[in-house]
């Protein structure tokens, strides 16, 4: 690494990984050397056409060892897919092992790795993250944020806490993955259906690592942790990216992740899912198609809601507008940004409270856009 200049390699170019290499690029701090591709077809392709841009005279590849071979100062890790977790683990170990260090959007529970499960994979990561003397972090607005570092950050004005609920409350019409949205969520389908997400442990699953979080940053605590999970019908036939959505089916799912302290619930992550503004009514609304609301209960009492919405999609690299948009540039820079302090960190798994505030230093716009 030369001063001020940090090498990286972005791997995948979907939509989180577009955005990277779109703001990579224009960074002066930062220098793309590589690119990976999962696709045969993509293979040799610049980087920046398939980021949705010009040519930026860097070609996408397949082979992991080369890119490895540059060895580059971090990888910003971006894949997707059903089976990210047990297939990014070893991608992870790969490249710790190489000294790489590599900060991910696409293993969300990794958010806080200390609560991160199964063991052995956890055991796996920190073994290699020690042979390469390097770190590994995972973010994103949500996990990664919204509900979890953004309550601690609000947290630095109370005397004193009683409850912290965050919300994620957002319209996901526009996600077209069937897979995910029908086997894991169950929209489309009778209320007696059962997706995974209603499984017991499920909800915990997914985001008890940060309610514990921030017990843990808080000095406190979770003893127990508890879920919910509901569904609302739609009354009107929606057509929406994962297809017709018959009335009288799942509209709208509400999950909550709550965490026990002293016998109360006191640390609750909830998501409102939506296909149709017009669905549930009654449970909490957000601003927009996508935003994020956290309150504490406390002296004092503290309500702060937010939503990262996009003027110009096409900017960000992103080909279309969306609802969630802006959440993915967000999700995006949460690990781009964190870049700096990831590489200058001591080596390890690390969570955002082992890091401070991730500040960019090459963001503010010399003029008007």
């Amino acid at each position: 690494m030369t001063a001020g200049n940090y090498r990286v390699v972005v791997w995948a170019t979907g939509g989180i990984g577009s955005i990277a290499i779109r703001t990579i690029t224009n960074r002066p701090d930062l220098e793309l050397v590589g690119v990976w591709v999962h696709s045969e077809e993509k293979v040799g392709k610049d980087a920046g056409e398939l980021a949705n841009g010009d040519p930026i005279g860097v070609a996408a590849t397949n082979d992991a060892d080369a890119l490895i071979a540059l060895k580059p100062d971090c990888v910003v890790y971006a894949a997707a897919g059903p089976e990210r977790d047990a297939l990014a683990i070893p991608d992870y170990v790969k490249l710790l092992e190489s000294g790489i260090n590599v900060v991910t959007t696409s293993t969300t529970r990794l958010v806080n790795p200390h609560a991160y499960e199964p063991a052995e994979w956890r055991e796996q990561l920190v073994a290699a993250a020690k042979q390469g003397q390097v770190s590994l972090y995972a973010s994103g607005i949500e996990p990664g944020f919204a509900a979890d570092y953004l309550p601690l950050v609000l947290s630095t004005q109370s005397s004193s806490i009683e409850k912290i609920h965050s919300y994620e409350i957002g319209l996901y019409d526009d996600y077209g993955v069937p897979d995910i949205m029908i086997n894991g969520l169950g929209f489309g389908q009778p209320l007696d259906y059962e997706p995974w997400i209603s499984f017991p442990g499920a909800i915990a699953g997914e985001w008890a690592g940060q309610v514990r979080l921030i017990g843990e940053a808080l000095g406190v605590e979770v003893q127990e942790m508890r879920e919910e999970f509901d569904r609302a019908v739609t009354n009107e036939t929606l057509e929406v990216a994962m297809g017709t959505v018959e009335a009288g089916t799942c509209g709208a799912i509400r999950m909550k992740a709550i965490g026990v302290v002293d016998g109360r619930e006191a640390i609750i992550v909830e998501h409102v899912t939506r296909l149709a503004h017009s669905v549930a009514p009654d449970w909490p609304r957000g601003i927009g198609d996508l935003s994020y609301r956290v309150m504490i209960t406390g002296d004092p009492d503290i309500d702060c809601t937010m939503a990262a919405t996009l003027r110009d999609p096409g900017r960000a690299g992103i080909a279309s507008m969306t609802s969630g948009a802006g959440a993915m540039v967000a999700t995006a820079m949460r690990v781009v940004n964190a870049v700096p302090y990831v590489v200058d960190a001591a080596p390890g798994l690390l969570s955002a409270v082992d890091l401070p505030l991730t500040i960019p230093k090459n963001v503010f716009a010399t003029q008007q856009v």
